[in-house]
């Protein structure tokens, strides 16, 4: 059977995840919400993952500074966590089997802007995932910074 030399692989896909945290400390902070697509190398869409709404102590989201307060309370985000039932370990199986589906073990980077600091969360709180992904990082936020 003959392969088309243009069909990407799976071992040339991007992993893009965003998350919303109740902030940047990973020591105390905890994740709202995950979403997830995969890319070729092109920067083609091969699928659009689950975006998940994690569920999150009130006395945590009590806790978010002002500015966490303002933005996820004025989207519906922090209301959206405090009615989920999705647990932090529910989220990151639904994303590992997405990801997995898409990717190969290893090969995949994760991907985003400012992800350095996504990645910071998911190393923490959702290992499984991370041990799924390349261990490099695609930065978009790189990229930006250099044609200023």
């Amino acid at each position: 059977m003959a392969t088309d030399s243009k069909m990407p692989r799976l071992s040339e896909r991007l992993v893009w995840i965003d998350l919303e945290m109740t902030g940047l400390d990973v020591s105390k902070e905890e994740i709202m919400e995950a979403a997830v697509l995969v890319t070729d190398s092109e920067l083609n869409v091969v699928a659009e993952g689950p975006n998940l709404v994690l569920k999150v102590d009130g006395t945590v989201l009590n806790q978010m500074n002002d500015w966490c307060k303002s933005h996820h309370g004025k989207s519906g985000l922090t209301d959206a966590c405090r009615k989920s039932t999705i647990t932090l370990s529910a989220a990151e199986d639904q994303l590992l089997q997405f990801v997995t589906q898409h990717t190969e073990k290893g090969k995949a980077p994760l991907a985003g802007n400012s992800v350095h600091a996504d990645k910071r969360f998911l190393d923490k709180y959702m290992p499984k995932l991370m041990k799924h992904l390349h261990y490099r990082i695609v930065d978009v936020s790189t990229v930006k910074e250099l044609c200023r």
